[in-house]
């Protein structure tokens, strides 16, 4: 699975809020979560990081979360929820191709924690690298649960405590379907790259499995190293774990059944019971007492997934049945001629990818073996590009032909992709406008009522910041020629299915994309075969004149 840019939350209920920046500043075992110590004891500091806070004015983030706990009397009790983490990784692949640095993922994440967190006092740290050493750039953003400040009314929010000052952050699942849609968007803002975060994976791996696979894998390898020394070879090299073993299981049979009875009986012959209720799948393993939820499994093994793929493995079997009583009966002897002359075909990757520069290598120093395999991989390439374009063209021309008309669809796709930011913008400044109007409308009309005009500007004096906001948003609303204001849910509404159009839109660029970058490279693989020999043919026709 790629790293692709993902979100991630974590509560906590440690009322140690130093703790938070320890772990961020200082180095800890990806195991145990416990600071590494030198050979004085001492705490080991991170190599690279940026940090930053947010409402915590001239003191450290402990203190001024525990100073406002205090001011508010929250965040008291053992059981309360005293902070907020949340994590923003990105894909190691946009350091190279997108130029995303240290410093500008800090710039995204400070920026992502003032438009959604405003009301907290909170510490954004940026890391260059995970635990893994996957190279890939990821942000922690740790937030105090109490919010100090009143915050506009965002879309995920269903309860006025959740813009108050001196109430706490709910993370529900509208909140982290609302956060995760604006990652998406940033990142396709900042072109990097992405997935679609508001839908499930095929493979859910959560967090205690992805930890009990890492521990299960270093343990195999100490067992393995171990029989290694003793002269002997390890049986088994890759940890698995019980979901992901079950997993395996679920997919062998869902390859073969038809029918839903078929696919309980093929998994009941290897112990596994499967149980629906209310629309759901659950899998009870031999050695388990609690069924495990087709959800912690992944979207290809509930209800609707199964079903639809039993029913394309029913449909695809009538196919090939009818195909088998439209072919001739061929012998047995031909058959096996067949199959033989296949398993003889070379098998040439179809992907083409950038010649080397050996000119480069050679000017660099580099070594001959080094120098032999560059040649044997560009003739490799060669070879790919020289098949591929006798299969699917007739000249070079054609070539460039089918290049600019593959660069005139990705530059079609990038426009219209490009072309929805303009308008989701002017729906968010329509969405504010109509949360500002709606605040401030009562406050405002309730002037009406005040007949003494001392009264009234008196009324007027004390609410006048709610007075501007309120002008300002009828200005905006004639400026726009808004005669009939629409709900803020129609307008929230348009937006997510801006938003979800612009999603395919940026996946179809994203395809035109890559379709251009591989007709570049055949294109460029082809003007080397072709004039690279005519050179040569011509260097050599020289050397025979000269003899």
């Amino acid at each position: 699975m790629k790293p692709l840019a993902t979100f991630k939350h974590i509560s906590s209920k440690n009322a140690d809020y130093g703790a938070a920046e320890k772990y961020l500043t200082f180095v800890h075992d990806e195991f145990s979560i416990k600071p590494t110590l030198d050979e004085n004891g001492r705490l080991v500091l991170r190599e690279d990081f940026r940090i930053a806070t947010l409402n915590c004015g001239e003191e450290d983030f402990a203190v001024a979360c525990m100073r406002s706990n205090m001011q508010y009397g929250k965040n008291q009790k053992r059981e309360d929820v005293k902070s907020h983490h949340y994590i923003i990784s990105f894909d190691p692949r946009d350091g190279a191709d997108h130029s995303l640095t240290v410093d500008r993922a800090q710039e995204l994440g400070e920026e992502f924690c003032k438009t959604h967190f405003c009301g907290h006092q909170a510490i954004v740290c940026t890391h260059p690298d995970g635990h893994n050493h996957s190279g890939n750039i990821h942000v922690h953003i740790v937030i105090n649960s109490l919010r100090i400040e009143e915050v506009p009314l965002l879309p995920y929010m269903d309860r006025p405590a959740d813009t108050r000052a001196g109430c706490k952050h709910r993370c529900t699942d509208a909140a982290m379907e609302y956060f995760k849609s604006e990652l998406m968007e940033m990142c396709h803002r900042e072109n990097l790259y992405q997935i679609d975060l508001l839908h499930g994976s095929a493979n859910r791996i959560t967090g205690r499995e992805y930890w009990a696979k890492k521990k299960g894998q270093a343990e195999l390898n100490e067992k393995n190293a171990e029989i290694t020394a003793a002269g002997l070879t390890p049986r088994t090299t890759k940890f698995e774990t019980d979901k992901e073993k079950l997993r395996q299981v679920l997919r062998r049979a869902l390859d073969t059944a038809t029918t839903f009875d078929e696919y309980a009986e093929l998994l009941l012959r290897q112990g596994i019971s499967v149980k629906e209720s209310r629309g759901r799948l659950s899998y009870l393993t031999p050695d388990r007492t609690k069924p495990i939820t087709a959800r912690k499994l992944g979207d290809d093994f509930d209800c609707a997934a199964v079903l639809a793929r039993l029913e394309q493995n029913a449909q695809r079997g009538i196919e090939e049945k009818a195909q088998l009583t439209q072919q001739q009966p061929r012998s047995i002897v031909g058959r096996l001629h067949e199959a033989e002359q296949a398993a003889k075909q070379p098998k040439i990757s179809t992907t083409p990818k950038r010649l080397i520069n050996i000119d480069a290598l050679i000017a660099e120093g580099k070594n001959t073996a080094l120098i032999n395999w560059a040649k044997v991989q560009n003739l490799k390439q060669m070879a790919i590009a020289h098949n591929l374009y006798h299969e699917g063209f007739i000249s070079r021309d054609e070539v460039e032909d089918t290049l600019s008309a593959a660069q005139a669809d990705m530059q079609k796709s990038y426009a219209a992709h490009k072309a929805f930011e303009p308008k989701i913008e002017e729906k968010k400044k329509l969405r504010d406008w109509i949360m500002k109007y709606i605040k401030t409308k009562d406050v405002c009309k309730a002037v009406k009522a005040i007949k003494k005009e001392k009264e009234r500007d008196a009324y007027k004096q004390k609410h006048e910041a709610d007075f501007v906001i309120y002008e300002s948003a009828v200005r905006y609303f004639k400026q726009h020629n808004i005669s009939k204001l629409p709900t803020y849910k129609a307008v929230q509404a348009e937006i997510e299915r801006l938003i979800a159009e612009k999603n395919v839109a940026y996946n179809t660029y994203c395809t035109d994309k890559s379709r251009f970058k591989e007709l570049q490279t055949i294109k460029n693989t082809l003007d080397e075969l072709f004039d690279g020999t005519r050179h040569e043919q011509q260097r050599y026709k020289k050397h025979e004149q000269t003899l």
